[in-house]
């Protein structure tokens, strides 16, 4: 996104890249107290800003995974972080 865009919770619910995100977005939205409702969207700002800036590298992946059915060699040292993802993706249910 360009710098002298803003985010609101439409162009980050359009930015996630996958609809188990959007709707933890949604319910983040509509779960937390107001005074913490700045602080978590000001969360998702970050992950869009960093999965925007990370797009055209998953492209990439996902269309060599597609025809290869294998990751790309460069990432071969690359750590398992499916674990993280899962027990971060528990904690914001729980945090909501």
């Amino acid at each position: 996104m360009a710098q002298h865009e803003t985010w609101t919770v439409d162009r980050l619910h359009v930015a996630l890249p996958h609809s188990a995100l959007r709707q933890q977005l949604v319910t983040d939205v509509n779960m937390t107290d107001l005074e913490e409702l700045p602080r978590r969207l000001e969360g998702w700002a970050g992950a869009a800003e960093t999965l925007e800036a990370a797009r055209l590298r998953i492209e990439a992946a996902r269309a060599y995974v597609k025809e290869h059915g294998v990751l790309p060699p460069e990432y071969d040292d690359a750590p398992d972080m499916t674990d993280t993802v899962i027990d971060d993706a528990q904690g914001r249910r729980g945090a909501a």
